[in-house]
């Protein structure tokens, strides 16, 4: 080898593969942008997985059977007010039995309804329960029994709730008197009793008269 070539092998050598000004900066460009990128990208990802999307978190939801709204009315329950006040009328009209039963009652006890409660018009299953008589039947729909949640304190009044079991159980064979609504407590009695109460003191009285002279008339006897 001659000494030229020689000396252009041995200047290769140590110069390395930046040759010119161009290439330096190039290289310089793409030690800084490289890393960059490559930590945004990094970035990127990691936040992607904690916080899924719009979209993302939709598909979640459909997969596991929540929608937007089931969740939404389940943050406002838990978020709600312990207390609440509810006003009613107390000299509003009670609701007929059909109308409770359709709106609190058909769901388990119409048709199809749900297995092991009695449905509607049937006497096989509602004969059983019609001899424990209106009191118990009342008792286990306002207390709940068995898989029946309690149905009283809702919407309806007790009577309205008893009228929706008379309606049921009527339905069945039974013979149940439709219930009323309670008189208050310390009201009026009605005119018949009031009429009745001063008949049954004058008949006490009548008969109490004619015992006074029975004593002296002993006496005289004697």
């Amino acid at each position: 080898m001659s000494d030229s070539a020689q000396y252009h092998a041995t200047e290769d050598a140590h110069t390395g593969p930046i040759k010119n000004p161009k290439q330096l900066l190039l290289a310089v460009f793409f030690s800084f942008i490289v890393p960059i990128l490559i930590i945004v990208g990094l970035v990127s990802y990691v936040v992607s997985g904690t916080k899924p999307s719009g979209a993302a978190q939709g598909d979640n939801m459909s997969l596991y059977g929540v929608s937007q709204e089931a969740r939404d009315r389940e943050v406002a329950d838990r978020i709600k007010k312990v207390g609440t006040i509810e006003i009613r009328d107390a000299n509003r009209p009670l609701a007929a039995g059909e109308a409770v039963f359709k709106a609190q009652c058909v769901a388990c006890h119409g048709s199809p309804g749900i297995p092991g409660a009695p449905h509607y018009g049937d006497a096989a299953a509602w004969g059983p329960r019609i001899g424990q008589g209106y009191a118990t039947l009342l008792e286990h729909a306002l207390k709940g029994k068995g898989a029946m949640p309690p149905q009283g304190g809702g919407d309806f009044e007790d009577a309205e709730i008893g009228r929706a079991v008379v309606y049921m159980a009527n339905a069945g064979g039974a013979k149940f008197p439709e219930p009323q609504r309670p008189a208050p407590a310390g009201a009026a009695p009605a005119d018949g009793a009031a009429a009745a109460a001063p008949a049954a003191g004058a008949s006490d009285a009548a008969a109490a008269a004619p015992a006074a002279p029975a004593a002296p008339a002993a006496s005289a006897a004697k």
